[in-house]
């Protein structure tokens, strides 16, 4: 009695905070009230903190109970499973690797899929299972193919699914290929973000179907995009949101530590500049996005320090150059040291410039175009890319 309380109080306090943010539509309404997300959610959890981004400590249902309701009824991801399933016990792992995702992103994400009765999607991550269950009860099982590369998570999804009384087709497999046997489909959405969108998705869709990923460059910032599938092989849509999910595994990327770019005691052979612009201003989600986009195979690493000062570290995926910044606080000036035959800051730099000058525009003015030959960003048009400057 007092669990079933827990949920149906917890349930009308995540409607009311998704309703209110706009997430929740009424079309969803029915779906969210018929599927409850404890019903897909293990007892064993780690709930995002903060930005949602980072995870908090674990809390397991057994053991706290009523922490564990909080959770799954709080507007957080909550992880349930770190690298790979290699991790056990109730400390945090290395890297998370599956979870079931925020409720506004989930909601969001569903909302700009705009389903219509009788569609056939295709859903790549099936995590928990929390997502399939939604769409199944909206659209009917047999509509709704799901694609997990975990087997673990799989399997368990399976049985959730199952005692909730859905039956979508479940695929253990790599996402990145979809599912040609049910092919076209009306729409595809992806629970993992994605580098580059994978050709099958774009083939598998009919034309005029619409494409729902999280999207991303290697340097960071990412957001959902909304594509249309042309009859030409092609999808094109704009920006919609941001987000933050893990990567499709097929996509993730290897990122060697600082100490594999230097080539001997510091500053190795790097040569000492400075720079006017903080490091600061490259810090949101927006400002990374837009510099990534246009400097393809950089990333960025943060080394803190105890005075509260930090080290802006910029590698190439190619290890062959690097760059640093030195951020302290009340300085109008940073030592910039770089080494390569990329100058990464004086890129960054211009990345974000660029950025600056138009504005500094969000994620809504961003769109996407996908055709066989690859992919390009473009700003407010698809006739306005935006420049790659490797």
């Amino acid at each position: 009695m007092i669990e079933q309380q827990e949920a149906e109080a917890g349930r009308a306090r995540l409607a009311s905070a998704l309703i209110a943010n706009g997430s929740l539509t009424s079309d969803w309404l029915s779906a969210y009230d018929t599927v409850p997300r404890h019903w897909f959610v293990p007892d064993l959890v780690w709930p995002g903190q903060g930005d949602g981004v980072r995870q908090g400590d674990s809390v397991n249902r057994h053991a706290d109970p009523a922490a564990w309701w909080r959770a799954v009824y709080s507007d957080v991801p909550l992880t349930t499973q770190w690298d790979d399933g290699d991790h056990t016990g109730e400390h945090r792992g290395t890297t998370p690797t599956s979870s079931n995702s925020m409720p506004t992103m989930v909601f969001s994400m569903l909302a700009a899929l705009d389903v219509e009765p009788g569609d056939r999607v295709l859903e790549v991550g099936t995590g928990t299972g929390w997502n399939a269950a939604l769409l199944s009860q909206r659209l009917g099982s047999g509509n709704v193919v799901t694609v997990e590369v975990d087997e673990d998570n799989a399997a368990e999804a399976q049985l959730r699914l199952k005692r909730a009384r859905y039956s979508p087709t479940l695929v253990v497999g790599d996402g990145a290929a979809g599912h040609p046997p049910r092919a076209p489909y009306d729409r595809v959405i992806a629970t993992c973000s994605v580098r580059r969108v994978p050709p099958a998705w774009v083939s598998q869709t009919r034309s005029g179907g619409l494409i729902v990923a999280p999207w991303g460059p290697e340097y960071g910032g990412e957001a959902v995009v909304r594509l249309t599938a042309g009859a030409d092989g092609t999808a094109s849509g704009r920006f919609v949101g941001s987000s933050a999910f893990m990567r499709l595994r097929r996509q993730r990327a290897i990122r060697p530590g600082s100490l594999a770019y230097l080539s001997g005691p510091w500053p190795a052979d790097g040569i000492r500049s400075s720079t006017s612009l903080s490091p600061e201003a490259l810090g949101s989600w927006p400002a990374m996005f837009a510099v990534g986009v246009q400097v393809p195979g950089v990333f960025p690493l943060v080394e803190r320090y105890a005075d509260g000062s930090y080290t802006l570290w910029l590698h190439d995926t190619a290890v062959t150059s690097w760059a640093t910044v030195d951020w302290e606080p009340d300085r109008t000036a940073y030592e910039v040291v770089q080494s390569g035959p990329r100058s990464l800051w004086d890129e960054v730099r211009s990345a974000w410039r660029w950025w600056d000058d138009r504005g500094r525009p969000g994620f809504e003015r961003f769109g996407l175009t996908v055709t066989p030959d690859g992919q390009t960003v473009w700003l407010d048009s698809p006739d306005a890319p935006v420049p790659a400057r490797a």
